[in-house]
Order: structure tokens, then C-alpha cells, then sequence
């Protein structure tokens, strides 16, 4: 007991240390957001005025907070709004979409049986095995065939159809007895009742970690957006973030963390379905 005690002790350091390390750089950035331009220059050594360290100021509490950067990010600079609902209006349709094509897909590829269904299910998860810049220049020639390039469309579809959540779910549903099927067959159920009435609902958990894995890939996603959408109009704001350093790093630290709240609220909305249902797909970290 004592053995068991002293490794527990030091996993929960292990873990703690981990977790601390991994907040520093968010708590910095959160912190510096109230920061004046002058106090963040002057902290990081911007100004070109010490020479007697090597190393930066980190400060955990400004000297004088300041709102003067949250102002221009929401109010006087309307552009960064606008960016953040391009964000959005490219992350939920593909969130939406996936959801409802990866749970009928593994519905089917988990709980109907039919002939060629683990050969093909296997050739659907290469797909997902492919790193971006395989499939980049094929998707690129199809969107370009189609005339969706420098349009949402070019995004949105690709995402939809990824395999990625055919597979979580379908991890998930294998866990669901076959006993629930065939009492929900002889009840006279078919395949759409038994799927809307007893499968969807004890998914509920995977569907939840799917949509914060999801939500956390294509809210951050620069690639896509730099090679099919052309116009800095239609862009999301993860890729205009880039460009704000240009105009004063207090602004930057601001629009972070504005940046960083809807992952923060979502993942704190589903954080207990999120962790069952990466606990019961078997997918481990």
C-alpha cells in the first residue's frame, strides 16, 4: 500500500509539473492582454534599452491594466470581428456535417454486416492515415474542376467527408452490444429506427468528443485557408492573427485570448461527455 501511495504521489507530481508547464505560456498570454504596448515592449526587452541580462521580464501582473486593446480589437477595428465569424461560418458547417455523415457511416461499418465491410473500412481509414500535403494537390485539382476554389465550399466539403470521425464513432459503437439490435429487431424496429432510437442516443458521448476534437482542428486550421480561399476577405481569423503583430503586440495578446475563448467555453461545456467518450472509443493518447 505504502509502494502504491508513493507512485501515486508522484504521477500526481509528474502530471501537476506537466499541466503547469503547458499553462504557462496561456496565463502569460492572458495576463499581457491587460498590458499597455509600452509595459509589453518594455518587459520583452522591444525597446533596445538593457544589455545587462539575457533573459526577458516575465510579469504575472500588469503595473496598470489596460482595456485600451480589447477596444480596438472589438469596436474600432471591426475587421477582427468579421474574421471571427468567417471562422465560424467555416467550423460549424463541418462540425454539423461530420457529425451527421460519420455517425450513419459508423453505424454501418460497427453494427450492419455486409459484405467487404472490413476491406473497405480499412481502405476508408488509410485515408485518414494520409498527412494534409498528400491529398493537397488532388483536392486542390478537384476543387478547381469544380469551380470552388477562393470559395467556402473548398473547406467546408473536404471537412465533412473526413474519415476521422467515422472512425472515433465507430470505436465507440462497437462497445454497444449486439443484444440491443436484435431486441430492437424483434420489437419490428428497422435499421433507421434502431439507429435514431437506441444507437444514437449511447453515442452521446463519443459525439462530444468529436465535436471538441473537431472544433479544435478546423478552429485552428491554417493551410486550407492560405491555398483555397485566395481572398484575405474570406479567410478565418486564425490565419489574420498572423498579420496583427504587424500593428502592436498588445493588440495580438488581446485577440488571442478572444481567439482562445469559444475552445475554452466548449471544452468546459463538454468536458465530462469528452473525456467518457474518449475513455470508451479505446483510443488511446
Amino acid at each position: 500500500m505504502k509502494k502504491e501511495w508513493i507512485l501515486a504521489l508522484l504521477r500526481t507530481c509528474l502530471l501537476t509539473a506537466i499541466a503547469v508547464v503547458l499553462l504557462v505560456p496561456v496565463v502569460l498570454t492572458a495576463v499581457s492582454s491587460f498590458m499597455s504596448e509600452l509595459e509589453i515592449m518594455t518587459n520583452y526587452d522591444m525597446l533596445g534599452n538593457s544589455n545587462t541580462s539575457e533573459f526577458v521580464n516575465l510579469k504575472w501582473i500588469p503595473d496598470f491594466v489596460s482595456l485600451q486593446q480589447y477596444y480596438k480589437v472589438l469596436i474600432a477595428a471591426p475587421h477582427f470581428l468579421y474574421m471571427f465569424w468567417n471562422s465560424v461560418f467555416l467550423v460549424v458547417p463541418i462540425i454539423l456535417g461530420q457529425v451527421v455523415i460519420a455517425s450513419v457511416a459508423a453505424y454501418a461499418f460497427a453494427k450492419l454486416r455486409f459484405p467487404g465491410r472490413e476491406p473497405l473500412f480499412l481502405f476508408y481509414l488509410i485515408t485518414m492515415l494520409m498527412p494534409f500535403q498528400v491529398t493537397l494537390v488532388p483536392n486542390y485539382l478537384m476543387a478547381e474542376k469544380l469551380g470552388l476554389l477562393n470559395h467556402p465550399s473548398s473547406i467546408i466539403m473536404p471537412g465533412i467527408f473526413a474519415a476521422f470521425g467515422v472512425f472515433l464513432l465507430r470505436q465507440f459503437m462497437l462497445n454497444i452490444p449486439y443484444a440491443y439490435m436484435e431486441a430492437a429487431k424483434m420489437d419490428g424496429a428497422g435499421y433507421l429506427r434502431t439507429f435514431l432510437s437506441i444507437v444514437l442516443p449511447m453515442v452521446k458521448p463519443g459525439i462530444a468528443a468529436l465535436i471538441v476534437l473537431l472544433f479544435a482542428d478546423y478552429w485552428n486550421m491554417v493551410e486550407q485557408p492560405l491555398i483555397f480561399l485566395q481572398e484575405a476577405e474570406m479567410q478565418p481569423l486564425s490565419v489574420f492573427l498572423s498579420r496583427l503583430q504587424k500593428e502592436a503586440f498588445s493588440v495580438s495578446f488581446a485577440a488571442s485570448v478572444i481567439y482562445m475563448l469559444p475552445m475554452v467555453f466548449l471544452f468546459a461545456i463538454a468536458e465530462r461527455h469528452f473525456i467518457e467518450g474518449i475513455e470508451l472509443s479505446g483510443i488511446k493518447g
